[in-house]
C-alpha cells in the first residue's frame, strides 16, 4: 500500500495505495527559475517556481525562514519576479508564456494585468514559456518584456512601446506551434520558439541593451532601441541556433558583457560562455576543460572584475582570474542545476536559484575578492570586514515543526575570517579578543584547517565567576555584551603572532539611546562584580567549613568556638546558595545567588536602561548580601579568631584564604 511519487512539485508518499498523498514538506527540493532581491534590511528574495506560482520572502526571519514567511505574488508556473527598484511593495511577475503579466501592490493588494498586446502593424506575439521581464537600473518605473520584439514601458506596465524589430531568426519551420510533436500533437504553450529569452540593460548606460534569444541570436542597441546590431556571427565556436540562456551586462563598462549559451536539448552538453569588451565586435571564450557540463547563468562580482560565478547543470563554479581558471564551489553547495543568480549590493550575498534545492544564499561572497596569490601564500591572512552590527532584536523563534523545512538565518555575530596557507597541526594555536586598552575580553577556539576559516564571536566577554552550590545558577553564568568600539583579534600560532582590528557598532535601527545603553552597561557591570562578590564570600565560607568539618571529625571534643563557627557558616551558605535538591523536580527555593543571577541576566540581555522595579530589587539583594557579609565578618572576628588560637596550640593546620584577586584568577 505504500506509494512514492517524485514530481516537479516535490516528493509525495501514500500509505493507502494512493487514496491520499502526503507531501514531504521538510525537503528543500523546489525548482526556482529566477531570483531577484530588493534593498530592504533584511532584504527580500523574489522568484518563480515550477508549477508552484511566484513568491517573495525575507532573507532572515525570527526562528528561521518558514513557509509562512513567503507571500504569493503570481500564479501558474512562476518565472521572472522583480520588485520595483524604489517601491518594493510593488512586484512584477508573470506566468507561462506571458499568459499573464502582473503588477501587484502587496500593501494595498491591488492587482493589475499589464501584459503587452500586438499592435496593428505587429505579427502575433511569440512569448517564451519562461518570458523575460526586467526592471531598469536607471529609471525606476521602466519595465522591459521580450516576445520576438523588445517592449518597453515607462509607467510600470500601464502602456507599452515596441522598440525593436523581430530580433530572432523568425524561422518559419520553427513557428508552426499547433502542429508540433510526433505521433500526437503537443501544444501546451511551452513549444513557442524563436523568442527573446534574456534582456540586459547596461548599468552604465541606459541606451545600451543586450538581447539573447532561444534560437541563438545576440543583438545589441546602443541608442535605446532605435537601431540594432546582430552580433551572433561574431561569437566563435557556438553551434547555430544554440539557446542564448543569459546575458550579463557588466558594471565595469557599457561595452562589456557576458553571454551564456546552452544546447542540452539537442544533446550538446558543452558549456559556452563568452565575454566581449568592445560592444560585441569580438568575443572570447572564458570556460575551461574542467567544466564538464552545460551552463545557464553567470554573475559578475560587483567590485572585482576578475571574480565571476558560473551556474551550471551540476553546481556552481567560481573564477578569481576572469575565467583563466575555474573551480567548483563545494562549501555547502550541492551539485545542483543553477538557473539564475543575483548579487546583493548591500550585503555582497550571492543569491542562487536552483532546480532541486530551492534558493541558496552564499553569505558575504566579498571574501573571494581578496583571494590572491600573495594572500594565500601568507602563513595567515585576515580578510577585511565591514563594521559588525550588534543587533538588538529578539524573538520567541518560529512555529514550524519537524515536518516543515526551515531556512537558516544569516549569522548575526562577528565573523572573523582568515586563510591559512597550510593546516596547523603542531604547537599551540590560540585566539583572543582584546579591547582598546589591550585587555583580553574573551578567548575563542581558532579554526586550524588549510584554506578559509571562519570563527564566530557573539560580542560577549567573559562570564563572572559564580558561587558554588548544590545546583547550577544559569543566570549567573551570563556573559555580558561588549560596548561598541574597535577590538583586536590576536592569533598566537606557535611563535608567530597575527593581529587584525575589527569594528563593532550598535544597531542603527534600534530605538534605544546611547544614554540608556550607558546606564544598562553600568548596572550590568556592577551586577557582574556583585556576582563575583558572592562567589568570593561563598569560597571563604566553604574553605573554613571544610576545615572545621575535618577538625570536628578528628576531634570529637572540638571547642565550642569551632562548633559555633561551623553552625553559623552553614546558615550563611544556605542563605547565599542552594544547598539541597536538584536542577529539576527537586528544585529548592532560590537563594541570593539565584535571585541575583536572574536579575543580572535580565538586565544584561536587554540593551536599554534597567527599570525602577529592577533597580529596587537589586537594592534589596544588596542589603541581603550586606547582612551575610557582616555576619561573616563577625564570625571571623570572634569564633574563627578564637578557633585559630586553639588550632595553633594544637598544631592544626589553619586554612589559607586566597585574596579576592587571586581567587578570581584561579581555575
Amino acid at each position: 500500500q505504500r506509494v512514492y511519487a517524485a514530481t516537479d512539485g516535490g516528493f509525495y508518499r501514500s500509505y493507502n495505495s494512493g487514496v491520499t498523498m502526503q507531501m514531504a514538506e521538510n525537503l528543500p527540493v523546489s525548482q526556482f527559475y529566477h531570483v531577484s532581491v530588493d534593498n530592504r534590511d533584511p532584504y527580500y528574495v523574489y522568484g518563480g517556481l515550477q508549477d508552484n506560482n511566484s513568491w517573495f520572502g525575507p532573507s532572515s526571519s525570527p526562528g528561521g525562514i518558514e513557509a509562512r514567511d513567503w507571500e504569493l505574488v503570481g500564479a501558474g508556473d512562476g518565472f521572472r519576479v522583480y520588485p520595483h527598484p524604489t517601491q518594493p511593495e510593488i512586484v512584477y511577475s508573470e506566468m507561462q508564456g506571458a499568459e499573464a503579466v502582473w503588477r501587484y501592490n502587496t500593501k494595498t493588494q491591488q492587482l493589475k494585468i499589464i501584459k503587452p498586446y500586438a499592435g496593428k502593424d505587429d505579427a502575433k506575439l511569440r512569448f517564451n514559456w519562461n518570458t523575460p521581464i526586467t526592471t531598469s537600473a536607471h529609471q525606476a518605473d521602466r519595465l522591459y518584456i521580450g516576445s520576438q520584439y523588445l517592449h518597453l514601458s515607462t509607467d510600470q506596465g500601464d502602456s507599452w512601446k515596441r522598440i525593436s524589430p523581430d530580433l530572432t531568426t523568425n524561422d518559419a519551420l520553427k513557428l508552426n506551434q499547433e502542429n508540433s510533436g510526433g505521433l500526437s500533437k503537443d501544444n501546451s504553450g511551452a513549444e513557442n520558439h524563436c523568442t527573446i529569452f534574456s534582456i540586459a540593460e547596461s548599468p552604465k548606460n541606459e541606451q545600451v541593451i543586450w538581447i539573447g534569444t532561444d534560437d541563438g541570436q545576440v543583438q545589441l542597441t546602443t541608442d535605446g532601441g532605435t537601431t540594432w546590431t546582430n552580433l551572433t556571427k561574431n561569437i566563435p565556436g557556438v553551434p547555430a541556433n544554440t539557446w542564448c540562456y543569459h546575458i550579463e551586462a557588466s558594471v565595469f563598462g557599457e561595452g562589456i558583457a557576458y553571454a551564456v549559451f546552452e544546447g542540452h536539448t539537442t544533446g550538446d552538453f558543452k558549456p559556452y560562455v563568452y565575454k566581449t569588451t568592445d560592444f560585441g565586435k569580438t568575443w572570447n571564450s572564458i570556460v575551461q576543460d574542467n567544466i564538464t557540463t552545460f551552463a545557464r547563468s553567470l554573475q559578475e562580482d560587483l567590485v572585482n572584475p576578475n571574480v565571476l560565478y558560473l551556474g551550471t547543470e551540476m553546481g556552481l563554479y567560481v573564477t578569481l582570474d576572469a575565467g583563466r581558471t575555474w573551480a567548483r564551489f563545494n562549501n555547502n553547495m550541492p551539485a545542483v542545476a543553477v538557473h539564475y543568480m543575483e548579487m546583493h549590493k548591500g550585503t555582497n550575498d550571492l543569491v542562487i536559484a536552483t532546480h532541486g534545492r530551492g534558493i541558496i544564499i552564499l553569505d558575504n561572497a566579498a571574501i573571494l575578492r581578496e583571494i590572491t596569490v600573495e594572500a594565500v601564500a601568507k602563513p595567515l591572512h585576515f580578510f577585511d570586514s565591514k563594521p559588525f552590527v550588534m543587533e538588538e532584536k529578539s524573538s520567541f523563534g518560529g512555529t514550524s515543526g519537524t515536518q516543515e523545512f526551515v531556512g537558516s538565518n544569516p549569522r548575526n555575530t562577528a565573523l572573523i575570517t582568515y586563510n591559512l596557507s597550510k593546516r596547523h597541526t603542531f604547537g599551540k594555536m590560540t585566539m583572543e579578543i582584546l579591547d582598546q586598552k589591550g585587555q583580553v575580553v574573551t578567548k575563542l577556539e581558532p579554526g586550524k584547517q588549510k584554506g578559509i576559516n571562519t570563527v564566530e564571536w557573539a560580542f560577549n566577554g567573559k562570564a563572572p565567576k559564580s558561587a558554588k552550590g548544590k545546583t547550577l545558577s544559569g543566570g549567573a553564568l551570563f556573559a555580558p555584551r561588549v560596548t561598541a568600539g574597535t577590538y583586536t583579534v590576536r592569533i598566537n600560532k606557535g611563535s608567530e603572532v597575527f593581529e587584525k582590528q575589527i569594528e563593532v557598532i550598535y544597531d542603527p535601527t534600534s530605538p534605544i539611546t546611547l544614554s540608556e545603553r550607558t546606564e544598562q552597561q553600568r548596572v550590568t557591570n556592577e551586577l557582574f562584580q556583585f556576582t563575583e562578590d558572592i562567589a568570593y564570600l561563598v569560597y571563604q565560607i566553604d574553605t573554613w567549613d571544610s576545615a572545621l568539618e575535618l577538625y570536628q571529625k578528628s576531634n570529637p571534643k572540638a571547642s565550642k568556638h569551632a562548633i559555633s563557627a561551623a553552625q553559623k557558616l552553614d546558615r550563611m551558605r544556605d542563605a547565599l546558595v542552594v544547598t539541597t535538591g536538584d536542577n529539576y523536580v527537586g528544585a529548592s527555593e532560590p537563594r541570593l545567588r539565584e535571585k541575583l543571577g536572574d536579575i543580572y541576566s535580565n538586565v544584561g540581555s536587554y540593551y536599554g536602561a534597567p527599570s525602577p522595579s529592577q533597580m529596587e530589587t537589586i537594592q534589596v539583594l544588596r542589603d541581603q548580601f550586606k547582612q551575610q557579609q557582616t555576619a561573616f565578618n563577625l564570625v571571623q572576628e570572634n569564633e574563627l579568631k578564637k578557633t585559630i588560637v586553639d588550632w595553633q596550640k594544637q598544631n592544626v593546620a589553619v586554612p589559607t584564604i586566597m585574596s579576592r584577586e587571586a581567587f578570581l584568577k584561579a581555575d
